[in-house]
C-alpha cells in the first residue's frame, strides 16, 4: 500500500538545526523529510522525535533562512538511503551521501536504509585472518585481523591523520579484492585535501570511497556519516563478497555532535554532557564490523578517536573500548620524540591477535616473539624509573642491555617512515635483532627451539 505524502505549510518553532512541525500524522522515527524553503531552496533531514502529533526534525543543511511560515515539509514515508553501486569506487561525498567531488550522482536501484542493524551474533563468523598494514607495532604486536574492530586512540596535534593515510595505502590481505571506506567527521578543508590527495598520489582511490564531514558542515550531517560509511561497507562486504577496511576519524566529533544534538532536545546529560545512550548508540556503530557465516567478504573496522587531554577514562574512548576488541594507543612522550608512529606498546592490544597470527598466517615464531618484546619493553619502564632515582651509571650490565633494547626498540622496531611499508617477515626480524641486545638468560618467554633458530641463527 503506498502512503499518501502529506505537505505542512507551517512550522511550530525553529531552535539550531531542529524545526517542529505540528499536527502531524502517520509519520515514523527516522523518516525522511524534504523541506522546500523557496522553488530553488531544497533542504533534506530526518525525524529525530515524535511526541504524541508534534514530529522534531533534524534539517542536514541547517536552518539559516528558514522561518515559521516559509516552508513546506513532506514526509517521504521512508528512511535516508544511499544508492549503491561499484561505481562509487574512486569517488567523495559528504556525510548523506552526495557527490562532492563534482561527478554525476550515483544511479542505482540498489539503496539502503543507513541506519542499518547491527550484526546479529548468531550470524557472525569469527574473525582468523591477518591483515597486514606494514605498521611494525601494529603487525606484530596488536595484530589486525580481517573483521576486527580496533580502535586508535590519539590526542590533538599527534600524527593519527598520517598514520591512517599509511594504512590505508599499504594495507594488505592475501586474497580476495580489497576495498577501503574513509569516514571523516568535522575535519578542516586542509585535512580534508591532505587526504584525497595522498590516496590519488599513491595510487590507491581507484579502490577507495570517501565520506568527508568538513568542520563548517552541518553537525547533523556529522551524525550520519559514519552510518552511511558502513552501509557502503555492507554492500561491498555482503553484496558484492570484498573484504572491506573502513577507517573513521574522529570519533570524538561525533560524540559531540551527538551531546550538542541532546542538549538542543533537552535530554538530560549523563558523564560530561553526554547523552546517557552514548554507549548504545556507538555500539550500533562498532558492532555493524565482522563476518558473516556463509558470506565471502568482511568488514574491518578502524575508529579513530582524539582522547580529549589525553584522558584514557574519557566517556568516548572508555565506551569504545568496552564495545571494541582492543585498541592502539599513541604516545604523547613518543610525538615528542619525533618518533613516528608514535604507538605506545604497552596499553596497546589486539584482543583477536592470538587467533590470526603464528604458523598458518604469519609466521611461526610470531606468537613467542610478540610476548618477549612486550615483557622486555615493559621492564624497561622498570628500569628507566630506577635510573631516574640512582643514576645510569650505577646500574648493573643487564640493567643497562634493557636501556639500550628499549632505545633500540623505539627506535628501530615502533619507529618507521611515512612511506616505509614493512612485510610481516621484516617486522620480525627487526625484532629478533633488537632481541639480541639482551643477553639469552633474560629471555625467558621463548621456546628453546625458537631461541636456537632465530636468535642463536642471528648472532
Amino acid at each position: 500500500m503506498i502512503r499518501l505524502i502529506k505537505e505542512y505549510l507551517k512550522l511550530e518553532k525553529v531552535e539550531g538545526p531542529l524545526i517542529m512541525v505540528s499536527d502531524v500524522t502517520d509519520v515514523a522515527y527516522g523518516e525522511f523529510v524534504k523541506i522546500t524553503v523557496e522553488q530553488d531552496d531544497v533542504r533534506f533531514g530526518k525525524v529525530i522525535k515524535i511526541d504524541g502529533n508534534d514530529v522534531v526534525v533534524q534539517v542536514f543543511e541547517g536552518t539559516t533562512g528558514i522561518s515559521t511560515q516559509n516552508i513546506a515539509v513532506q514526509f517521504m514515508g521512508k528512511p535516508l538511503e544511499l544508492a549503491l553501486s561499484l561505481d562509487m569506487l574512486g569517488r567523495t561525498f559528504n556525510g548523506v551521501g552526495k557527490p562532492i567531488d563534482g561527478g554525476i550522482n550515483i544511479a542505482s536501484r540498489h539503496k539502503a536504509n543507513i541506519n542499518g542493524r547491527p550484526i546479529n551474533p548468531v550470524a557472525r563468523k569469527y574473525p582468523r585472518n591477518f591483515i597486514q598494514t606494514g605498521v611494525s607495532a601494529i603487525d606484530a604486536l596488536m595484530t589486525l585481523i580481517r573483521g576486527q574492530k580496533l580502535p586508535i586512540f590519539s590526542g590533538n596535534g599527534m600524527a593519527h591523520n598520517e598514520l591512517a593515510v599509511q594504512i590505508v595505502n599499504q594495507a594488505n590481505i592475501d586474497d580476495g579484492e580489497f576495498v577501503i571506506i574513509f569516514g571523516a567527521m568535522g575535519v578542516r578543508h586542509d585535512d580534508a585535501d591532505y587526504f584525497r590527495k595522498s590516496f590519488e598520489t599513491s595510487g590507491v582511490l581507484d579502490h577507495v570511497v570517501m565520506f568527508l564531514n568538513l568542520a563548517d558542515d552541518p553537525i547533523v550531517e556529522r551524525i550520519s556519516t559514519p552510518r552511511t560509511a558502513l552501509t557502503a561497507a555492507e554492500y561491498f562486504a555482503f553484496d558484492q563478497h570484498m573484504h572491506v577496511l573502513v577507517i573513521i576519524t574522529d570519533m570524538t566529533s561525533y560524540a559531540e555532535a551527538l551531546r550538542e544534538m541532546s542538549s538542543i532536545r533537552g535530554e538530560i546529560p549523563s558523564r560530561k554532557g553526554y547523552p546517557g545512550y552514548l554507549y548504545s548508540d556507538l555500539s550500533t556503530i562498532y558492532e555493524r564490523a565482522g563476518m558473516l557465516e556463509n558470506t565471502e567478504g568482511s568488514i574491518t573496522l578502524i575508529p579513530i578517536l582524539t582522547m580529549p587531554n589525553d584522558d584514557i577514562t574519557h566517556p568516548i574512548p572508555d565506551l569504545t573500548g568496552f564495545i571494541t576488541e582492543g585498541q592502539i594507543v599513541l604516545s604523547r612522550e613518543l610525538n615528542q620524540k619525533q618518533i613516528y608512529p608514535p604507538i605506545a606498546v604497552l596499553p596497546s592490544l589486539s584482543r583477536l591477535m592470538k587467533d590470526g597470527i603464528g604458523e598458518g598466517y604469519t609466521r611461526e615464531d610470531h606468537v613467542d616473539l610478540a610476548n618477549q618484546l612486550f615483557a622486555a619493553y615493559s621492564h624497561v619502564q622498570d628500569i628507566r624509573s630506577l635510573a631516574q632515582i640512582i643514576g645510569e651509571d650505577d646500574l648493573s650490565d643487564i640493567d643497562r642491555s634493557y636501556l639500550a633494547f628499549g632505545r633500540a626498540f623505539e627506535n628501530k622496531f615502533v619507529a618507521q617512515g611515512h612511506h616505509e611499508n614493512r612485510s610481516i617477515a621484516e617486522t620480525l626480524d627487526i625484532g629478533w635483532e633488537i632481541l639480541r641486545i639482551l643477553p639469552i638468560s633474560e629471555l625467558d618467554r621463548l621456546a628453546p627451539e625458537m631461541i636456537d633458530k632465530y636468535y642463536k641463527a642471528g648472532e
